[in-house]
């Protein structure tokens, strides 16, 4: 062959050569410009679903055997027509060491977990050594030995239960500790009690209400238990305060604690408070229970206490927790019931 063939044969095959490694490296590209997009889509979902509303996933559940259901057959009339929507509101179930000891408190949880039946149930953990130490009213408890045992007793049923649920854990427990020289003790408590619960249950550590702790020291209690292990935190637990004081609380508490989500007791807070906490008259009840998606803090609005549930012996009230039913009423026409 000539020179110049040569030449021309060299020259078609290092331009072919050339070609070939550009179109590899297109294609290299492309594949990783695809796996870099389907990895991105991949942690975008991720971070969608660890931060999925956990509260919107089931409608709320009603206990059958609340204080407002039994109450129904004792009244009459428009009255009874109250209590009766009173009762069949979904509304959070109390364990108290006093109602359900331990032996029998996780035998309780599993019933309703049992006929929760694809809705979603709303505990309250309420059994702390101390309790209601600021109040009075509520006060009981068990021991530090007792307590951790009995919440391991919840746990571990709402473990073996196949249903989702929720838990709100000990109202009042941390805004009253530093008034009561209690903030070691509720610390570490309430740290173990977080870990027990942690992968049984959606946990809510209250957080009290807009006037009772500042922000900065109640952010540093939820921090010392690890509320960055559980859900978030509850306000308004058995108060009176507006939602717009309430929200601007709970999320000047999220400033502070970015991860952490939060519910609203409105059960009794349809038209706010007085600053007057045991049963004050011309209350209201407030929004009806459900979750809320509006991509934010508030997880849901819920009724953690049970309406016409007496706050105490004062202002005509009966014992604290009995079911009070002129209470009820009169909380329900305040906020427009059947009127």
């Amino acid at each position: 062959m000539p020179m110049r063939g040569i030449r021309t044969v060299l020259l078609l095959a290092t331009v072919m050569l050339a070609a070939a490694a550009c179109g590899s490296t297109g294609s290299d590209s492309d594949a990783s410009a695809t796996a870099s997009s389907s990895s991105s889509a991949a942690d975008d979902s991720e971070s969608s679903s660890a931060n999925a509303n956990p509260l919107a996933a089931s409608p709320l559940f009603t206990w059958y055997g609340s204080k407002a259901a039994a109450a129904v057959p004792t009244v009459t009339g428009e009255d009874q027509a109250i209590v009766q929507r009173i009762a069949s509101t979904p509304t959070a179930i109390w364990l108290t060491p006093e109602e359900y000891p331990a032996g029998t408190v996780g035998t309780f949880v599993s019933t309703v977990l049992e006929a929760a039946s694809g809705r979603l149930p709303v505990f309250v953990v309420y059994g702390i050594p101390s309790r209601d130490c600021a109040g009075g009213h509520s006060s009981g408890g068990l021991s530090t030995a007792e307590y951790t045992a009995w919440v391991q007793d919840i746990a571990d049923a709402l473990t073996a239960g196949d249903v989702d649920s929720a838990t709100i854990l000990e109202p009042d427990a941390l805004p009253s500790a530093p008034g009561c020289g209690l903030v070691p003790e509720r610390e570490e408590l309430l740290s173990t009690a977080v870990g027990q619960l942690a992968d049984a249950t959606t946990v809510y550590v209250d957080a009290g209400h807009a006037n009772w702790t500042d922000t900065t020291t109640m952010a540093q209690m939820l921090s010392a238990i690890g509320v960055d292990r559980v859900r978030g935190f509850s306000v308004n637990v058995s108060g009176y305060d507006d939602d717009a004081s309430e929200r601007a609380y709970a999320e000047a508490l999220r400033a502070q604690l970015p991860s952490a989500h939060y519910v609203i007791d409105s059960s009794r807070n349809g038209v706010g408070g007085t600053g007057e906490w045991c049963n004050p008259p011309g209350r209201a009840l407030g929004l009806t229970p459900g979750a809320t998606e509006d991509g934010g803090g508030l997880d849901a609005h819920l009724w953690v206490k049970p309406p016409g549930e007496s706050d105490g012996t004062c202002n005509g009230g009966p014992v604290a927790g009995t079911f009070w039913t002129e209470r009820a009423v009169d909380l329900a026409r305040e906020a427009g019931w059947m009127s």
